[in-house]
């Protein structure tokens, strides 16, 4: 299985939170964070590019905190992988391999191509989840 980096899952894990409490309410930085059991400092940051990609809006101050932007219906998981990761899903190489080798001197093009589609699959997949279905899905298993 392909894992993402941990921000990924934070990211929509607090978008689903924002979610469930409903249109216009607030949940503060350390509210978000009490529910991921993470430190509300890096909360706060991941909120931040949040914020920057347009999927959530913070109110400061007494009272304030985090919503949505938009209705969650219109918030996929690709926006969430987009806002917060940085760079390609899958690996590269860690160093140039040999040039004296045929396999060294075209395996980086031919992975490259490879792990492309790869991406752009993933990313097509995580536009067809927004979080509304992410929330009715842990509500379901909650029920469950």
């Amino acid at each position: 299985m392909v894992r993402l980096s941990s921000r990924c899952t934070v990211a929509i894990h607090a978008l689903t939170l924002l979610a469930r409490s409903g249109d216009g309410q607030l949940q503060s930085s350390g509210e978000i964070a009490d529910s991921l059991s993470s430190n509300p400092v890096a909360v706060r940051r991941l909120l931040g590019q949040l914020r920057d990609a347009g999927l959530v809006v913070s109110v400061e101050g007494h009272g304030g905190g985090w919503r949505l932007a938009r209705p969650a219906r219109r918030i996929s998981l690709r926006d969430a992988y987009l806002a917060v990761e940085e760079g390609p899903v899958l690996p590269g190489y860690a160093h140039p391999p040999s040039e004296m080798c045929v396999v060294g001197r075209n395996m980086h093009a031919v992975l490259d191509e490879e792990f492309e589609q790869a991406e752009r699959a993933m990313l097509d997949r995580l536009a067809r989840t927004t979080i509304a279905t992410m929330l009715a899905r842990v509500l379901e298993r909650e029920r469950a």
